[in-house]
């Protein structure tokens, strides 16, 4: 067994982000927004940036869908 030291020895050494793995965390965060009831359309739509500040805060999502769905009544 090793130390643990290859990471910590050289910037390059570090693991990089695969696109794979990046569309996979969209697509997972995308659902995760229409399930707290935004509709699918909208977040289709939504820039990258826009679905992981949304994700971040999931109770003004909640918020801001009930509101919206008051004032649609």
């Amino acid at each position: 067994m090793g130390t643990g030291r290859t990471l910590n020895k050289h910037p390059r050494t570090r693991p990089i982000k695969s696109e794979g793995e990046k569309r996979r965390r969209t697509k997972a965060q995308r659902s995760r927004l229409v399930k707290l009831g935004l509709d699918q359309a909208v977040v289709a739509k939504m820039q990258p940036e826009a679905v992981r500040k949304l994700v971040q805060t999931p109770v003004k999502v909640k918020k801001s869908v009930a509101a919206a769905a008051v004032v649609a009544s």
